[in-house]
């Protein structure tokens, strides 16, 4: 599986497979062990590394040697959704949220009238035993709410609007 990760502003792709991990291209030597449940052993090509992990709304806040690094993971997968989110999108008037892939409405975290911040979550949709955020692609706010909870949507289908 291939994970792009966003640390501090820099992209890096790192792909692991049954035995091995690579760096952009780069194999490594990775052993991993839990400590507790923010606590984290890390040996990487025979340098030893403790790790402090905070998981955060979107993003993990990772310190090692004393440095907050701001981390942020996505896989193949929500790489491609998060694409298809990126076409180029009016910055006033109403804005239709559409669900991007057929599911189920798991949650709906806004209702009309709320102020939503860009990349803010809007809905969580279920597909293929996976969860996916439904985002807001730009700052605004939530006109309409077209689903509820525990609801089937085909792709499409409207979540919301964005005034």
């Amino acid at each position: 599986m291939k994970y792009f990760v966003h640390i501090n502003g820099s992209e890096y792709e790192v792909e692991i497979s049954d035995k091995d991990i690579s760096l952009n291209g780069e194999p490594l030597q990775v052993d991993w062990a839990q400590v507790s449940r923010t606590h984290h052993s890390l040996l990487v090509n025979n340098r030893s590394y403790e790790a402090v992990v905070k998981k955060m709304r979107h993003e993990y806040q990772v310190v090692i040697a004393g440095k907050l690094f701001t981390v942020d993971i996505e896989d193949e997968r929500q790489r491609r959704l998060n694409r298809g989110r990126t076409q180029l999108l009016p910055t006033t008037g109403e804005l239709t949220i559409n669900a991007p892939i057929p599911g189920l409405i798991v949650k709906v975290l806004v209702q009309p009238g709320d102020e939503v911040a860009e990349n803010q979550a809007l809905a969580i949709l279920e597909a293929m035993k996976m969860e996916n955020e439904i985002r807001a692609p730009r700052a605004g706010v939530i006109g309409k709410v077209s689903v509820n909870a525990g609801e089937n949507v085909k792709q499409g289908m409207v979540i919301c609007t964005l005034d």
